[in-house]
């Protein structure tokens, strides 16, 4: 807590600790002065602000989930913060501080080592999550460290950090992530869990050994955007109507394809928590469980152990389960397992590796599963693809070209399309947040025909899709309201489909 009243141009400030113990955060930096306070916040502490701020002060009420976000957007670690802390990393820092043990749960906000290596990775995180990023890479080189932030799964540029400090920064993160910091020789794999203004945060490390040092990237998994509901995705209303009805089923198997970084997972954590009613027995096997649900039973692969998706998937089948998440198929073992599973009465949802809906019937096919097994579990093939929001601030109309306008006609619309010009909002990139592009194909009695007949991708593909929009076509649509720009759909589902 601040002590008396400021003079006259000075910063004022509550600590974090004091703000978040008491329920109380500054939103205003002068005067009019506003204080949020969160449902059950001290009231005395007003009388302490009221002493700090030397003025008075309007109070406004906010909502649990309002002030842990006005409580992180207040003291989260800025760039420039970040980018000065950096640049002190010339300095010499002790190694004693490298070797310092990490609580099991750590809160960012509230460190006050001074070690400018630890300040700068509680930076880092700290304005990751700020930014919505997914992954931080660092990357080691010959002069250099370079920071990345992958933000609506583009990577930028953040940061250079001086080479003489790479080994301490990564040392560091070893340490918070309880991996072995004298094995620089193989990669290595680890998690942390922290928080952030009281957000809880987990952090999955991944170590890899290059030239000039260990390559690291931190994937920031925040437990508050772990689950989403499937309307939540942006599916188009016949594509969810598609989908649920699916999931109603009781048994089949439910696929979801497209390639890494596509939001498979998120679809099918959603469609998991649809079905999370306690009336059934739900059991995943994941590599790895990258969030906990409350009343799902999650297992994590261990291949060094022999724990593979296959192995798991038939140690869980012996659970009684009701629904069975495999993370993917990988192989003919899962695949027959995962069939074998739907026939003998589980709904069984997994993923794999395609570049559409169709394709997911030819891959498993083609993996030695038998036509006849496909046709009689595959119930629904759902191909996805994410592609960035336009930002609503700063997006303008855009020029169409000939090509473009042309591809807009086979869906029935105008040539109109819009791009982002970037601004504050959006960190000059144009864009904010992700969405969804999908095709659903639901396994019909003339799509089970044509399994069993071993038809082409095309003819299955003409049928499932006579009457329902392919990736590009969904993404099209969002183009011409406005919501992606024509860019990002052709680059997310290319011309093809």
């Amino acid at each position: 807590m601040t002590g008396s009243a400021p003079a006259a141009g000075e910063a004022i400030s509550l600590d974090y600790a004091f703000a978040r113990d008491r329920g109380v955060v500054l939103l205003s930096d002068a005067a009019p002065w506003r204080v949020g306070m969160r449902p059950g916040g001290d009231a005395l502490a007003l009388v302490e602000v009221r002493r700090a701020l030397g003025a008075p002060f309007e109070v406004v009420q906010l909502d649990a989930t309002a002030f842990e976000t006005a409580l992180s957007q207040r003291y989260a670690v800025t760039s420039e913060a970040t980018r000065r802390i950096a640049t002190g990393l010339d300095a010499e820092v002790s190694l004693d501080a490298l070797s310092e043990e990490a609580g099991a749960t750590s809160d960012l906000l509230d460190s006050q080592d001074d070690a400018p290596v630890i300040r700068l990775i509680n930076g880092l995180i700290s304005e990751a999550i700020t930014q919505g990023a997914s992954d931080i890479h660092i990357e080691p080189f010959e002069a250099h460290v370079i920071v990345r932030l992958r933000v609506d799964g583009v990577l930028r540029e953040v940061l250079h950090v001086p080479a003489k400090a790479k080994s301490r920064l990564v040392s560091r993160i070893k340490v918070m992530a309880r991996l072995d910091i004298a094995e620089k020789r193989l990669p290595q794999d680890g998690r942390m869990s922290l928080s952030l203004g009281g957000r809880g945060v987990d952090v999955r490390v991944s170590t890899l050994p290059s030239r000039h040092g260990e390559r690291v990237v931190m994937r920031i998994l925040d437990k508050d955007q772990s689950l989403r509901s499937l309307d939540a995705l942006g599916m188009a209303p016949a594509i969810l109507s598609r989908f649920q009805s699916a999931l109603n089923a009781p048994n089949g198997i439910v696929l979801v394809t497209g390639p890494t970084g596509s939001g498979k997972t998120t679809t099918l954590y959603a469609a998991l928590n649809l079905l999370n009613d306690r009336s059934r027995n739900i059991l995943t096997v994941e590599d790895p469980v990258e969030y906990a649900i409350e009343g799902i039973g999650q297992t994590q692969v261990n291949a060094r152990i022999g724990m593979t998706f296959a192995a798991g998937l038939k140690a869980i089948l012996r659970q009684d389960p009701d629904v069975v998440m495999v993370g993917e198929i990988r192989d003919t073992e899962t695949a027959q397992i995962a069939v074998q599973a739907s026939l003998t009465g589980h709904l069984v949802f997994s993923t794999v590796h395609t570049n559409d809906a169709v394709a997911a019937i030819t891959r498993l096919r083609d993996m030695g599963v038998e036509p006849y097994l496909l046709a009689s579990t595959v119930r629904v093939v759902l191909a996805q693809r994410l592609v960035r929001r336009l930002c609503d601030q700063c997006k303008r109309p855009a020029v169409v070209g000939p090509r473009e306008a042309a591809m807009l006609a086979t869906i029935g619309a105008e040539p109109v399309a819009f791009e982002g010009h970037g601004c504050p909002s959006c960190s000059g990139s144009g864009y904010v947040g992700r969405i969804g592009l999908y095709e659903c194909m639901i396994v019909d009695d003339e799509i089970r025909r044509m399994i069993h007949a071993n038809a082409t991708e095309e003819a299955m593909a003409a049928h499932a899709f006579r009457n329902a929009d392919r990736l590009l076509a969904s993404g099209l649509r969002l183009a011409a309201q406005g919501i992606t720009s024509l860019s990002d759909v052709l680059r997310s589902a290319g011309e093809g489909g």
